[in-house]
């Protein structure tokens, strides 16, 4: 028998184990049946929770932590993360402006800033960093981005020259940006976010209306602070020239989205396309015989730019059979056989309390990727 080679590339299983434990578990599992074969462990992630730990255990690069001002003022601890190439970094908005930072008492869209994440990237311009990537789910804000703008030097002024208060809240209340004393150092570096959203910054579907009433917003709020989005964007056109009230995904993470097509050198993607490209997992699959993924949940929305579903289209682009775990296995996963992945097997051995199964989600990983191996090696 030939020796094989599986390249292990699953999202992180929520609340149980990161995407690296999750290959460590694979790996312990299949080399019960197949102990002398190749193992490539590639972390995945798709632009959500966990992108960059996966980015920087996949490149080799390391985690760095640093006091920022949090959606409410407070001083918070974000990490970030420089990848192996050490001129790459990566950024999760959430990890200095996420909704878990605000409680069902203290969320107020109103007032949340994205001034930390502004922060972050500033860091990284001080690291001499040439390129950001940027994963902006999970935000508390809904202030357009401007708190970012803000720390990196943009001013947000009244009628009176008088400094906005950070918050989507004060935003009717904009007479002029001032960029004069904006990092020039943005205009080095290419930022990449990762959005997988299509709202746009204004309107029915925008950031306020769709995201605001789970920040908090009343539909009194709500009205306000879409109002004072589009304001901010007639502004930022008569005076900056760039209209962004309706570029798909302007209105992700609160007008983030926006706030970086503004005020950097910045461009758009779905977050598993650029967690393919810089993992190198396309290159890793050639020549593999079967690829694992996986995550805490499959289902029908898999389909919607998931990590598992991305995975296996690079892997079927290669001719590369693709298994698939999961905590939890949903309605709909049949679309996705038609998609590249051959098979789902969930890792849950029977019922038992969420808790525990959390804690054991290695152990049932390495179990069931044992027993997928103890079958594929009946077919070789």
């Amino acid at each position: 028998m030939k020796q094989q080679t599986f390249v292990l590339a699953p999202d992180s299983f929520k609340e149980s184990m990161t995407a690296k434990e999750v290959c460590v578990a694979m790996e312990k599992g299949l080399r019960k049946a197949f102990p002398d074969a190749n193992y490539l462990h590639v972390p995945m992630a798709d632009g959500g929770e966990g992108t960059v730990q996966s980015l920087v255990d996949a490149t080799g690069g390391k985690m760095i932590e640093k006091q920022v001002i949090g959606p409410l003022g407070n001083l918070v601890t974000a990490r970030y993360g420089i990848m192996g190439d050490g001129t790459t970094a990566a950024i999760e908005m959430a990890s200095a402006s996420g909704i878990h930072y605000v409680t069902k008492e203290t969320k107020n869209p109103l007032i949340t800033t994205t001034y930390g994440t502004g922060e972050l990237i500033r860091e990284c311009l001080e690291q001499g960093i040439k390129k950001i990537i940027i994963g902006i789910g999970g935000s508390a804000t809904n202030d357009g981005g401007t708190g970012m703008a803000e720390a990196l030097g943009t001013k947000f002024l009244d009628s009176e020259g008088n400094t906005l208060p950070r918050g989507g809240g004060s935003l009717g209340q904009l007479h002029s940006i001032d960029v004069t004393e904006l990092d020039p150092r943005l205009q080095q570096v290419e930022i990449i976010v990762a959005c997988d959203v299509t709202n746009p910054l204004c309107g029915e579907t925008g950031a306020s209306h769709v995201f605001g009433p789970q920040k908090g917003a009343t539909p009194e709020m709500v009205l306000e602070l879409d109002t004072n989005l589009a304001h901010y964007a007639e502004v930022v056109k008569a005076q900056l020239n760039k209209d962004v009230r309706d570029i798909p995904g302007a209105g992700a993470a609160g007008g983030l989205g926006a706030g970086l097509l503004i005020f950097t050198k910045a461009t758009l993607q779905r977050g598993i396309d650029i967690v393919i490209e810089y993992t190198g997992l396309r290159e890793k699959l050639a020549g593999a015989d079967y690829c694992f993924t996986g995550e805490g949940g499959i289902d029908f929305q898999t389909k919607f730019g998931k990590t598992p579903y991305g995975v296996a289209k690079a892997a079927k682009e290669k001719g590369v059979r693709v298994i698939g775990l999961a905590g939890y296995i949903g309605e709909g996963v049949e679309v996705l056989y038609e998609e590249g992945i051959d098979a789902i097997f969930g890792i849950v051995p029977g019922a038992s309390e969420i808790d525990k199964l959390l804690a054991e989600g290695p152990r049932n990983v390495e179990r069931t990727s044992e027993n997928i191996g103890r079958l594929l090696r009946m077919s070789i």
